[in-house]
């Protein structure tokens, strides 16, 4: 792969794991909750869910969810179900960060935190339309295999770049979210969020590949 490739292909899929999106708004949720630590080591089950996608792309069997209505449906509608679900946990939660010591603040296992940014990695068909449209145009043919892992690979670190910066501003809002209230204003803001992200995501069209 040359460089001049590389140094097209880095700017743009930068700007992809940067994009606000429910997996990005998850990290900036556990980073008011959590801190930037346990949010980035959360984030390595979205990690999981994003490397079994490239590997799928990889192998070819992505173009077929991309391409297929019915499969593009069955993700789309889980996908959109979850978020909404997940959306409406957020905004019932009672709030935790309210005049209290981050130390003695109560925090969720790891796993759990773990598990629910996989589900939401995985549960985007976008995410696998991404990796079949926007790879292809970057892959060395004649070198198929090593160039879109060498691609999978530089997303897979922009994306925990990403991942980085949104808990990080997490933190920082998390400072704010202990004034009275702020911590009930934050959770329903968030589960908003997230449950309009499902809602875009089940009107969502299959995109032509």
């Amino acid at each position: 792969m040359s460089l001049d490739t590389l140094l097209v292909f880095i700017p743009a899929c930068f700007a992809l794991n940067m994009t606000f999106g429910p997996s990005n708004l998850l990290a900036l949720t556990n980073g008011v909750r959590e801190g930037v630590g346990r949010a980035a080591t959360a984030a390595l089950g979205r990690m999981v869910a994003y490397a079994t996608l490239i590997a799928i792309t990889g192998v070819g069997l992505g173009a077929l969810l991309a391409t297929s209505a019915a499969a593009f449906s069955v993700v789309k509608w889980a996908g959109a179900a979850y978020l909404v679900w997940l959306g409406v946990k957020i905004m019932r939660s009672k709030s935790t960060l309210t005049g209290a010591d981050p130390a003695a603040t109560p925090r969720r296992p790891l796993a759990s935190l773990a598990r629910q940014e996989f589900l939401v990695g995985i549960s985007n068909p976008k995410a696998i339309v991404i990796f079949t449209a926007f790879f292809p145009q970057f892959v060395d043919a004649e070198r198929y295999m090593a160039s879109f892992a060498l691609l999978g690979g530089l997303f897979l670190l922009f994306e925990m770049c990403a991942v980085a910066a949104y808990a990080y501003a997490g933190r920082h809002l998390g400072r704010f979210a202990r004034h009275p209230r702020a911590g009930d204003w934050l959770n329903r803001t968030s589960g908003g969020m997230m449950i309009g992200f499902g809602l875009l995501l089940a009107l969502a069209r299959r995109p032509a590949v």
